[in-house]
C-alpha cells in the first residue's frame, strides 16, 4: 500500500503538517520540471517519427533546361510516366505559381505575383514531388534514375531525407536530453526521499527509542514514518503536476495556432498524455517505497 494505514492513536506521533516543510515544495519543483520534461521528450520524438515518415519515400525531380518551353514540357512529360509507375504512389507538378509565392517571402513580392521584376528575372526550376510505394528505396531510386534520364535527360534527383534527415536527428537527440533529465530528476527526488526520511528518524530519535521499549517493531515504526513522507510527497506531487498541467494546457493552447511547417508535428497523442498521468502516480509510488526500504535500513542501524 502506497499510503499505509496506521491507527489515529499512533498518528498523533507525528502529526501531519501538510506544506509546511521543505520536502513538499522541493518536490511539487521536481515534479513540475520532470513533467515538462517528459512531454517535451514526447513531443519531440513524436515529431521526428512525423518528418522520418513524410520525408522517407519522396522525392523532388528538379528540371534546370534553359528553354522555359522544354522545361514545362519535360516536367509535364515526367509527371504522366511516373504517375503511370507501379513503385509510385503520386506525382505532383509544382505550379510556377505556387513556386513564386514561397520565393516571394524571401524576396518581398507580393505573395510572388506575376509582377514581381525580380522573381520574374529568376530562372526557376521545374519541380515534380514523387511519392513512392513501399518501406524499399534502393529500387525505386533506380528505376526513377532510368526514368528521369528518358523523359528529362539532365535532371536532378533530390532526396528530401538528403537535407531533413540531420533535422530529423537533431529532434531525437533532444528527446532523448529531455528523457535523461526525467531520470536525473527521478533520481533526484528519490535523494530528497531519503535525506527527508533520514532526517525524520533524527528528528523523532526519542519516539523510535520509547516505541522500542513498549514493543513496537521495526516495520510498525517504518510504517507510521513511511505515511507521513508519502503524505508531504504527496501533497507535492500534486501541486507541481497541477501547475505542470496549466503550463502544458497554455502551451498547447498556443500551439493549436501552428498549422505549417516542423513545429505543425509536435504532438503528445493519446500514449504521451497517458504517460503524463501515469507519471505522477508513479512517483508517489516510488517515494513511498523509497522512504520504506530506508527507514528499514535506518532502524536496522539504530538497534
Amino acid at each position: 500500500m502506497i499510503i499505509p494505514r496506521v491507527p489515529v492513536q499512533h498518528r498523533r506521533l507525528l502529526p501531519d503538517r501538510r506544506l509546511s516543510g521543505p520536502t513538499p515544495w522541493v518536490i511539487a519543483i521536481l515534479m513540475l520540471l520532470t513533467l515538462l520534461a517528459a512531454a517535451a521528450g514526447v513531443g519531440l520524438a513524436r515529431s521526428a517519427n512525423a518528418i522520418g515518415t513524410a520525408i522517407a519515400g519522396r522525392v523532388t525531380v528538379q528540371i534546370v533546361t534553359a528553354n522555359p518551353v522544354t522545361r514545362a514540357e519535360q516536367a509535364a512529360a515526367l509527371r504522366r510516366a511516373a504517375a503511370g509507375q507501379a513503385f509510385v504512389r503520386s506525382a505532383r507538378a509544382v505550379e510556377p505559381a505556387e513556386l513564386r509565392a514561397t520565393l516571394g517571402q524571401w524576396f518581398g513580392g507580393e505573395e510572388g505575383g506575376d509582377g514581381d521584376p525580380v522573381l520574374n528575372a529568376l530562372p526557376l526550376p521545374a519541380l515534380v514531388d514523387i511519392d513512392f510505394v513501399g518501406e524499399d528505396r534502393a529500387g525505386p531510386m533506380r528505376q526513377l534514375r532510368a526514368l528521369v534520364a528518358r523523359e528529362a535527360p539532365g535532371a536532378r534527383i533530390i532526396p528530401h531525407a538528403e537535407w531533413l534527415e540531420p533535422v530529423a536527428r537533431l529532434i531525437r537527440s533532444l528527446a532523448w536530453v529531455a528523457g535523461a533529465l526525467v531520470l536525473l530528476m527521478i533520481a533526484a527526488s528519490a535523494a530528497v526521499v531519503i535525506m527527508t526520511a533520514r532526517a525524520a528518524l533524527g528528528t523523532h530519535y526519542a519516539t523510535i527509542e520509547m516505541l522500542h521499549m513498549i514493543g513496537a517493531t521495526d516495520r510498525q515504526i517504518a510504517r507510521l514514518f513511511q505515511r507521513r513522507i508519502a503524505i508531504d510527497t504527496a501533497y507535492g506531487i500534486a501541486l507541481g503536476s497541477a501547475v505542470a498541467a496549466a503550463i502544458l494546457l497554455l502551451i498547447g493552447w498556443e500551439w493549436s495556432g501552428v498549422t505549417a511547417g516542423l513545429a505543425a508535428t509536435a504532438s503528445l497523442g493519446p500514449w504521451g498524455w497517458a504517460l503524463l498521468l501515469a507519471l505522477p502516480l508513479l512517483a508517489i509510488a516510488l517515494a513511498a517505497l523509497t522512504a520504506r526500504q530506508t527507514l528499514l535500513a535506518a532502524l536496522k542501524k539504530i538497534l
